[in-house]
């Protein structure tokens, strides 16, 4: 099992509830990533592309799990900061 998702990370857990805000509103969740991510996959929307098992830490993990696809977590905590996580695809 693969999932492919796309994510915003932030340190800040007020930014992180006002960029979902701001996603759940309408607003485009590439162009936020772009702005506001401090991931170096900013550049490319937030897309981390395809990911197996164990290769995300456990909370970031377990929440694209959760996640129908297209769909977007509210702010995740990890040692890395908050994500905001959108679910792009699951292949087997």
């Amino acid at each position: 099992m693969e999932w492919k998702a796309s994510h915003i990370l932030v340190k800040e857990k007020a930014l992180a509830d006002r960029l979902y805000a701001q996603i759940k509103g309408g607003a485009d969740f590439s162009s936020l990533a772009r702005t506001h991510s401090t991931c170096p996959s900013k550049s490319k929307g937030g897309d981390l592309g395809w990911f197996g098992p164990g290769k995300m830490v456990g909370e970031f993990e377990r929440a694209v799990q959760k996640l129908s696809h297209g769909a977007v977590s509210a702010p995740i905590r990890t040692q890395f900061g908050y994500h905001i996580i959108k679910k792009t695809g699951l292949r087997d």
